[in-house]
């Protein structure tokens, strides 16, 4: 079970790797009017969301009790990030401000995985 959650926890960090690191990517993009929201950062998105459910019904399967209030916060937090990520791929170009919502909640949700203990 401790492969499964290492793997899960490896492929959790991939994801945001995906969304931060092709958002910065793109800021570049933003002063020649060419940004837009990548198949990385839509896909990093989703993976950041399914292996956060996995990881959170393995704790339980585990018999462990996780932090509701922390997995609720961090749960939301995402699904404003999909939310962004889902109407920026509507707009093209995407604004800057987008963007920096996309890399800021991306950010947010790591400082909350971090530091709430």
């Amino acid at each position: 079970m401790e492969i499964v959650k290492g793997i899960l926890i490896v492929l959790h960090i991939v994801g945001f790797g995906a969304v931060f690191g092709s958002t910065l990517a793109q800021l570049s993009a933003v002063k020649e009017a060419r940004a837009r929201i990548t198949p990385g950062i839509l896909h990093g998105a989703w993976l950041l969301l399914a292996t956060g459910l996995l990881l959170v019904g393995m704790v339980y399967a585990t018999g462990g009790q996780p932090n509701n209030a922390k997995i609720g916060v961090k749960l939301v937090v995402l699904l404003v990030l999909i939310a962004v990520v889902l109407i920026g791929r509507k707009k093209q170009p995407v604004p800057g401000g987008f963007l920096g919502a996309i890399a800021g909640l991306s950010v947010v949700n790591v400082v909350l995985a971090v530091l709430w203990h």
